[in-house]
């Protein structure tokens, strides 16, 4: 990772900073795991205990309109009932996707078809009449890449998805925020790239209170903040190339908010090891902690998918056993510069609100010692800290109320 602090005294004043004021004011971190909370292991009630321990602000979660409402006019909301409700229960906002269209409204196509978008408006005012107490909202999922939907085009998805969405949940719920976008990282196969698409949208006058984009690594060597595509005619944004992402839709819709709604680092034969993994998620969370409009970053999914050649993102293997990043999420820590011989550590106690206790260790001579005295996060339960140790060093936190550690992190 290239450093983020270059000076001394830069370092010296992060370190004396809480960083609950973070580069956006306000970020929420979250997961998403659509296949996992509707029919993984245990009950439903589990599943969701699971995710309230994982400390996230908010859970992603799609209303796929062709299973819902297959048949017009009879729409079966059971399934997203119970999801959305136990989430309300527990105190966990929902960042709730519409997508998928059914046959009947796109002239008996496959769901990644257009649908007619007065059909497309009465489902999403129907969607937000139902659940009222959701206030976040994506149209569609990654429309740039033709298996999502097709015709790929930035007019089409403006036309007949984004804008009449955005003025029927408006229309029921005034306070809504809508994002628009939803972009994959590349083209792929017959598609659009998200710096096109960015400007394809803003030529058709979308309507969006925030754009949403999955910045997934163009390679396991990246990191988010070193590597992607950076030069003059690359389309590509990932993580990486953030600013990318803040210039084009700053050029394109003003100060809007930026949603990162998807984005992870694969385990295995395709990814990463368990310690990168780990390691990765402190420094994605510091990145966006630190950028600016940035308000929402999106972790992909709670299990790894069951076949290897699927995605491998989660934070437990596909039989239940924990990764490291199952310690890495809830306390996500990351090395963000250096003061003298002190590294200066930023990161999060997320498993409740309020300011949090926790306590430093660093590993010397093969065991683990404790590093100052016991410390207290921000009321957002942020933490920055100065920790004499030299690069090379394994550092991590202990949370005496959750009797749990982070992940360890390499400083480096």
């Amino acid at each position: 990772m290239r450093p983020v602090v270059t000076t001394a005294l830069a370092v010296v004043a992060l370190a004396l900073l809480v960083p609950v004021a973070s580069g956006s004011g306000y970020v929420r971190y979250g997961i998403q795991d659509d296949a996992w909370l509707t029919h993984g292991p245990g009950t439903l009630a589990s599943r969701l205990d699971r995710v309230d321990r994982l400390g996230v602000d908010l859970v992603r979660f799609n209303l796929h309109w062709n299973r819902i409402e297959a048949t017009k006019g009879s729409p079966d909301w059971r399934q997203s009932d119970a999801i959305l409700k136990g989430l309300r229960k527990r105190g966990i906002k929902a960042l709730v996707g519409l997508v998928g269209s059914p046959g009947w409204a796109n002239g008996g196509r496959a769901p990644n078809f257009a649908p007619r978008s007065a059909a497309f408006a009465d489902f999403a005012g129907a969607a937000a009449a139902r659940y009222g107490w959701v206030r976040d909202w994506l149209i569609w999922n990654e429309p740039n890449q033709a298996r999502w939907l097709r015709p790929t085009s930035p007019s089409v998805y403006v036309r007949t998805l984004l804008n009449p969405a955005y003025e029927a949940i408006h229309d029921v719920t005034p306070r809504a925020r809508v994002g628009g976008g939803v972009t994959a990282p590349r083209a792929g196969s017959n598609g659009v790239s998200p710096v096109l698409w960015i400007r394809g949208m803003k030529k058709a006058r979308a309507r969006l209170d925030a754009y949403a984009h999955h910045p997934y690594p163009a390679r396991p060597t990246d990191s988010p903040f070193a590597g992607g595509c950076r030069h003059a005619a690359c389309r590509t944004i990932t993580m990486a190339t953030l600013e990318r992402l803040l210039d084009e839709t700053r050029r394109a819709f003003g100060k809007k908010r930026i949603w990162l709604t998807e984005y992870a680092y694969q385990t295995g034969r395709f990814g990463v090891t368990q310690q990168r993994q780990a390691e990765l998620i402190g420094q994605s969370a510091l990145r966006v902690a630190r950028a600016p409009r940035v308000d929402i970053l999106i972790h992909y999914l709670v299990q790894d998918e069951p076949e290897d050649a699927r995605f491998q993102s989660g934070l437990f293997r596909y039989n239940g056993v924990e990764k490291l990043a199952a310690a890495a999420f809830p306390f996500p820590l990351a090395h963000a510069g250096r003061s003298g011989g002190s590294a200066v550590l930023w990161g999060q106690v997320r498993p409740r609100s309020g300011r949090q206790t926790f306590r430093v260790q660093v590993r010397k001579n093969g065991r683990w010692r404790w590093s100052g005295p016991n410390r207290r996060t921000s009321s957002r339960g942020f933490l920055s800290v100065r920790v004499p140790a030299p690069r090379g060093t394994l550092v991590r936190i202990w949370s005496p109320r959750d009797r749990a550690y982070s992940a360890a992190v390499l400083l480096r």
